[in-house]
Parts: structure tokens; C-alpha cells; sequence
């Protein structure tokens, strides 16, 4: 799997459009005409993995389908499904580990990093995870499986660093080639320690592929090293532009970025994003308007019981852009 993935597909899309665009340019929704009763009217709905906190970065379970709302551009819309801790469906998570020129020093301890959230957030014989690597060239080195001795080695294969940063480019082919037709919740986590330098795709992009495929980014940022704080570096502090995109990255997706300053927190970090995935709800929803229109819609999610606003945090993705995908 190599970075032409990106060329591939968008040679992919023109010839689609030289061959049926000029008809298809004549609608105004790609859906049959009023009239058409021999095709089934396909509606479209929109997951959103929901997750509670209250003070102290507390997770807050026990809640029920009765406790949220869910507003698209405002308007509220009608809950079709609801999962908490007990009835949740399992986990797909990628492990993207960030392999430029600036992890050379670490790679051994990003390598043992990688392995121990790998053991930490699979549950056996539920839950599934892959592992690939980023630099010039974007790698998948074990694809998704349950059997973390073949994780483990995948791991192990690593043994040396790429030339650039092709963050971006990972992002989009693992959300748009491996997670999109999992049968479960779509997670990443990226392990990286900078900017991204040399992918084709953008910032916007990635989070676009993201919230199409319902996947969720968490970032663990590897800036500050590993052998205790970096001089003038404080853990936990975002302090530049690659910092703000990784930030970024993670909440519009309804993820988390941590910025970790040394190994302790960095183990406090992979142990949060594993306990988040436990606890989580899933609240899938209908939106009233079934239009492709292309239109960014904001998603907000409250509380029925204004009184548990005060106190208590909710975070998911805030968006999505409303286009025909293929989902599971």
C-alpha cells in the first residue's frame, strides 16, 4: 500500500465523470425521481460515538438512549439506536505509527509504546486492531486481526526510519481502504512526533475521510521525548502549528489528543484512550433532511436534563459532510 493510492483514486473519479457526468449533472440528488416506485427509497444515518466526563476528566456511565438530543444544524432529529458500555459493538483500531526522520532516537520505545495499547485496548475474541507505519511512504504491516502474536510481530518488523511525514496520507488510506467496511466502532490512534511534511492530502481531507467512514482519531504527540521533559517543552501544553493540527485532527472527529512529556504520561494516555473506548455511548441518529446535498452539517449532542449541563462534558464529532458513501 503506497502513497499512489491517492492519484489512483482521483484518476478513478475523473473518468467517472467523463462517462456518466454529463447525465448525472441533470439531477439534482442522486436519488430516484418521485414517481420511480420500482427501487426502495434508501435512507442514510449518521453514528456518533459519544463520550461523558465530569470533573476531573471523569468518565460518567449508566446513562440511557432518554438522557441525549441530538441536533443537526439545530433541529432535532430521532434517535434509531443507542449502545452503552454492556451492549457496545467491538472495536477496530489502527495503530499509526509515525516513522520520519525525527523518531530515530525513539523508535524502540515507540515500538514498545505501540505493543502495550495494542495489548491494553484488544479484548480477546471481540475487539480488533492493525498496525501501520508512516514516513515517505505509508505501510500496513499487519492488517486487522485478533492474534497479538501476529500483532507483535508486525510490530518488531520496524527497523528503520523514512525520510519525510505522510500523516495525512495514512489517515486517508487506512479510514478509506480499512476501516470503512468493518462491522464495529472505526477507531485510529496516531503516534507521531511532528508536522506532516509530504502528503498529497490535506488536513481537511483526513478529517473529511474521517467523519465519512465514523472514525475516530485519537493523537499521542511524542514531541517532548521520552527520557523526561524536553528544556522548554511542558508536558501537556500545545505549543506549535503541528500540535494545533493534531488537536484539530482529534475533535473534529470526537477524538482526544494527549501531549505527553514522558513516559508516565505516556502510559496514562494510551490507559485513557483505552478506558474511553470502554466507556462510550454509541448514538446512531436519522437526519430529518435524507439530502445529498454536499452541505457541512453541525451535529451538537445535549443532555434531555438541562441540570446535568453544569459540570459535565460531552464530546463527539461536530460535523459531517452530507455525500452518498458506502458504509457497513
Amino acid at each position: 500500500m503506497r502513497r499512489s493510492f491517492l492519484l489512483t483514486n482521483l484518476f478513478l473519479a475523473g473518468l467517472f465523470f467523463v462517462l456518466v457526468g454529463p447525465a448525472y449533472g441533470q439531477q439534482a440528488l442522486p436519488t430516484p425521481p418521485p414517481d420511480d416506485v420500482s427501487q426502495p427509497v434508501k435512507t442514510f444515518e449518521v453514528r456518533l460515538p459519544v463520550t461523558v466526563t465530569r470533573k476531573k476528566n471523569e468518565l460518567v456511565s449508566g446513562l440511557t438512549r432518554g438522557d441525549f438530543i441530538i441536533l443537526e444544524d439545530g433541529v432535532e432529529q430521532e434517535i434509531t439506536f443507542f449502545s452503552d458500555e454492556q451492549t457496545n459493538p467491538p472495536v477496530f483500531v489502527g495503530v499509526l505509527m509515525d516513522t520520519s526522520p525525527s523518531t530515530a532516537g525513539k523508535l524502540k520505545f515507540s515500538k514498545e509504546a505501540a505493543k502495550n495499547f495494542i495489548y491494553t485496548v484488544t479484548r480477546l475474541r471481540k475487539d480488533q486492531a492493525a498496525f501501520m507505519t508512516f514516513d515517505n511512504e505509508v505501510l500496513l504491516h499487519q492488517d486487522f486481526t485478533d492474534k497479538l502474536d501476529l500483532l507483535d510481530r508486525s510490530v518488531e518488523t520496524v527497523k528503520k526510519t523514512g525520510s519525510q511525514t505522510a500523516l495525512y496520507d495514512a489517515i486517508w488510506t487506512f479510514s478509506d481502504e480499512k476501516l470503512r467496511n468493518v462491522p464495529g466502532r472505526r477507531v485510529i490512534v496516531l503516534i507521531t512526533d511532528g508536522d506532516d511534511t509530504f502528503s498529497r492530502a490535506t488536513i481537511a481531507d483526513a478529517i473529511d475521510i474521517a467523519q465519512r467512514t465514523e472514525t475516530t482519531i485519537f493523537g499521542i504527540s511524542t514531541k517532548a521525548g521520552f527520557l523526561g521533559s524536553v528544556p522548554g517543552v511542558e508536558a501537556g501544553t500545545v505549543k506549535d502549528k503541528g500540535d494545533k493540527y493534531l488537536t484539530r485532527l482529534c475533535e473534529e472527529t470526537g477524538g482526544q489528543a494527549f501531549f505527553t512529556g514522558d513516559m508516565l504520561e505516556l502510559e496514562r494516555a494510551f490507559k485513557r484512550i483505552s478506558e474511553e473506548l470502554r466507556g462510550q455511548y454509541i448514538v446512531t441518529y436519522r437526519p430529518a433532511n435524507q439530502n445529498y446535498d454536499g452541505r457541512e452539517r453541525k451535529i451538537e449532542v445535549r443532555f434531555t436534563d438541562k441540570s446535568k449541563t453544569k459540570g459535565y462534558n460531552i464530546r463527539t464529532k461536530k460535523s459531517y459532510r452530507a455525500i452518498q458513501d458506502s458504509l457497513k
